[in-house]
């Protein structure tokens, strides 16, 4: 009995993230359903991962501006302005400089599109910051700026941006042995993290959920890692922009969660006058957030670019988005205040699950368009009736 009430408590506390891991497992089996097993098959399971990757890298960074009670509305415009000036130093520039040297090509429009998007996240955190302008009108100005931006560099027409080292960024697989290797090491790094949590709780006097609970969720998501390496083996392994989400995820959970950056995001959306008064610099750490966003745009635009393949005047539209639904999506408040990574991740694996199941139907994408924004508005009606309904 007292395991049971345990596993009640410990799901009334977190029944937003269980209710969209539950939403996610629905929406594979309906698809699975509708698809005669298609849907789950090891490819399609190999490009579903892949697909979701640019979108949860804007995603991973949105959470903390969404935390701090902000937003960015430029975060797909800035990726793409990223990925065609990548593009167009792959093609136009390194091709005739660098002809020979492949690698170092690549390693320069890696650090070039990750520096612009640094300092595209500096300008705007400033302004927002310092200048005291609302981040949606710096952001939907950027946005504009970005868009100009794409249409100088491409001049109209589409740069190839295909090499063959610069494409592994987005198109590579691990060997199924190095997949293994992979997820024996995440594995051993849950249950390792597990047990030091435990050990930090009982340390500073906090009362220490059940052993039993904590064991079976532990095990609960590393089999989910192990059947996860067991697919996408039978097809052509771990893609490596996942492999790197993953590691960006790791780091960003650790952040928001165990560093001052973090935990002072959270209490700024919580109550921002109370962050101030308790010596908290709010605006150095909104200024910060906006940098981390900029940086993860970066890395989306250079993926952006090696997964297309080329920089096109449609590069990055919509994705801010996607990523802004699937931060809500995945338990991101509006208001501010709360949100996590991973529940970030759950969202946009669910907005690309819809995605992709819809495009493997023939659904026309004005329908589809149309279930995102429902799913959209029920996500945050949902999050209204817990904040009123306390469970």
């Amino acid at each position: 009995m007292n395991l049971w009430s345990e596993i009640i408590k410990r799901f009334r506390s977190n029944i937003q993230t269980y209710t969209i891991i539950l939403a996610m497992i629905g929406i594979w089996i309906l698809f699975a359903l509708l698809t005669n097993g298609s849907y789950l098959s090891a490819q399609n399971v190999s490009n579903l991962f892949r697909q979701m990757t640019v979108t949860s890298f804007l995603a991973i960074g949105m959470v903390l501006v969404i935390v701090t009670g902000g937003i960015d509305l430029s975060v797909g415009k800035a990726a793409g302005f990223i990925s065609v000036v990548v593009a167009y130093l792959q093609a136009e520039v390194w091709y005739t400089i660098l002809p020979n040297q492949p690698l170092l090509a690549t390693v320069l429009s890696v650090s070039i599109g990750l520096l612009i998007g640094i300092l595209y996240g500096c300008l705007e955190g400033y302004i927002i910051a310092f200048l005291n302008i609302p981040a949606f009108i710096v952001t939907l100005g950027g946005l504009f700026v970005m868009r100009g931006g794409i249409l100088l560099v491409t001049q109209g027409k589409t740069i190839p941006a295909n090499q063959p080292v610069f494409s592994v960024i987005a198109q590579g697989y691990l060997s199924d042995f190095v997949g293994w290797v992979i997820a024996a090491l995440v594995v051993a790094f849950l249950f390792l993290n597990m047990f030091q949590s435990r050990k930090k709780k009982q340390a500073y006097g906090f009362e220490l959920p059940n052993l039993t609970i904590d064991l079976l969720t532990t095990v609960f998501f590393s089999a989910l890692i192990i059947a996860y390496v067991a697919v996408v083996n039978q097809y052509r392994g771990i893609q490596v922009p996942v492999m790197l989400l993953a590691v960006a995820a790791m780091v960003m959970t650790y952040v928001a969660n165990n560093t001052r950056f973090g935990r002072y995001a959270y209490a700024i959306g919580g109550n921002r006058e109370a962050a101030r008064l308790s010596g908290i610099s709010v605006k150095k750490n909104i200024f910060s957030v906006f940098m981390v966003m900029g940086f993860l745009s970066g890395v989306a635009g250079v993926m952006l670019a090696s997964y297309v393949g080329y920089g096109t005047i449609a590069a990055g539209e919509g994705y801010e988005l996607d990523a802004i639904a699937a931060a809500i999506l995945g338990g991101c408040s509006p208001l501010g205040g709360s949100g996590t990574i991973f529940g970030a991740l759950i969202g946009s694996l669910i907005m690309t699950s819809l995605t992709n199941g819809l495009q493997i139907l023939n659904v026309e994408a004005a329908w589809q368009y149309l279930l995102k924004g429902a799913v959209l508005v029920l996500a945050v009606y949902i999050d209204v009736y817990f904040k009123k309904n306390k469970v």
